[in-house]
């Protein structure tokens, strides 16, 4: 299912902001605060619609938490429809967009939200709920039946666990997602989605985060590492590609499909080869983080910064900016910080970190910088950025063009 939407003319060639242009653009402004270079977003969705090898890109809205360039890159050919990380985040988009299709990428225990998409006609025909289980079932089961005998069908996509299980099982290389991971489990399910008149299957999903969210050029491993890491995804990829390639034909045996939705940014390519697949999925390459710097197959540019002041000069070769603190989600470790980008030549220390009122910088640009000056960021990861800050300053060149609501700035936090 792809939102109806009007072709749009090929936009110009885009040219991403300097910091010069950056420190222009938002000379008024006072930290802290975050900045999207407009250019070098929009150069990073063409990369990503060449990658996808002609299949649509379904925008994974938790890589941008901010309407209006969600609205922005959906604008552009190459995407369709959203891949949405809640389902009030998805009820709320699809009331704000007539034509938008949404996936729902998780499943939801959310019986509130539940019994609002089965309430509402249009919403339920434009947004599908995701499914691993029978547990999952009773809960779209019971919503649909208090919403009365003439409520509309609930959609269905199956979650298919895209992990590499090695030994028997014994080795899981992968996300702990779906408990589907045998093509006869999926079909198992689709049967079980098939025997209830109140919910309509349409869709599997498998996202494949070994190889989609782990780079393969990471900065520190030997190389035996990054041999290592790259053999996996590419015997991960291979198992895969035979793997989903079943299950959706079993899961076809049972019920026609709309979708069969797969990748990330980081696998754009390899997923897109797979026949089996109809649309891709992604987001995060968009505002490139700095996880995502660390790839072979591409490199896009980096789009999204935050900006804090320096309000001490503790000792010779260090400076503390005030904040600092915005880490990411994941394993903890060093990779998972921000990382201080200009003035070049600054970093983190290893007793402190990213403090959460306070951040000390050490390194050659320290002692050029004074009270009052700014340092930029670049957060580890992609949307949880915007969980810290209420707007986005949008950048052309050297001007700030816009200031758009985060999903905070709108007054909403879906997780």
């Amino acid at each position: 299912m792809a939102s109806a939407r009007p072709e749009a003319a090929a936009p110009p060639v885009p040219r991403p902001a300097g910091f010069a242009d950056l420190e222009k653009a938002t000379a008024g402004l006072q930290p802290p605060f975050a900045v999207v270079d407009l250019g070098a977003l929009r150069a990073n969705a063409a990369q990503m619609v060449r990658r996808a090898g002609g299949k649509p890109v379904r925008l994974a809205s938790k890589s941008l938490r901010c309407r209006a360039l969600i609205d922005e890159v959906l604008a552009r050919p190459g995407f369709s429809g959203v891949l949405a990380f809640t389902l009030p985040e998805a009820l709320w988009l699809a009331s704000h967009d007539p034509a938008l299709d949404v996936l729902v990428g998780y499943p939801t225990a959310d019986t509130d939200a539940l019994a609002r998409l089965a309430a509402d006609p249009d919403a339920a025909a434009r947004v599908t709920v995701m499914a691993d289980s029978p547990e999952q079932l009773d809960l779209l089961t019971e919503a649909a039946a208090a919403a009365g005998p003439d409520g509309p069908p609930l959609r269905v996509c199956l979650d298919l666990d895209a992990s590499l299980r090695l030994l028997g099982g014994r080795v899981h290389l992968g996300m702990r997602r779906s408990p589907l991971h045998a093509p006869e489990q999926a079909a198992a399910l689709a049967r079980a989605v098939v025997a209830r008149p109140r919910l309509k299957l349409v869709g599997v999903m498998a996202y494949e985060g070994q190889i989609a969210g782990v780079g393969d050029a990471q900065p520190g491993q030997g190389r035996p590492m990054r041999t290592a890491v790259r053999v996996v995804q590419h015997l991960s990829a291979r198992e895969l590609r035979a793997r989903r390639a079943a299950a959706v034909r079993a899961v076809r045996a049972v019920a026609p499909l709309e979708f069969v939705n797969g990748g990330g940014t980081g696998s754009l390519e390899s997923t897109s080869a797979e026949p089996a697949v109809t649309e891709l999925g992604a987001g995060s390459g968009l505002y490139a983080p700095a996880l995502f710097d660390h790839y072979r197959g591409f490199s896009p540019l980096p789009a999204a910064y935050f900006a804090l002041s320096v309000v001490r000069r503790p000792a010779p070769g260090h400076v503390t900016v005030l904040g600092g603190g915005w880490t990411a989600s994941g394993a903890p470790g060093p990779d998972r910080l921000p990382v201080p980008v200009h003035p070049a030549g600054l970093g983190l220390t290893g007793t402190e970190g990213a403090g959460e009122v306070q951040t000390p910088l050490t390194g050659p640009a320290a002692d050029g910088l004074r009270v009052g000056d700014r340092v930029w960021f670049r957060h580890a990861k992609a949307g949880e950025l915007c969980e810290r800050v209420d707007v986005l300053h949008l950048v052309e060149h050297d001007r700030v063009v816009a200031a758009v609501p985060t999903y905070r700035g709108e007054g909403l936090a879906f997780l």
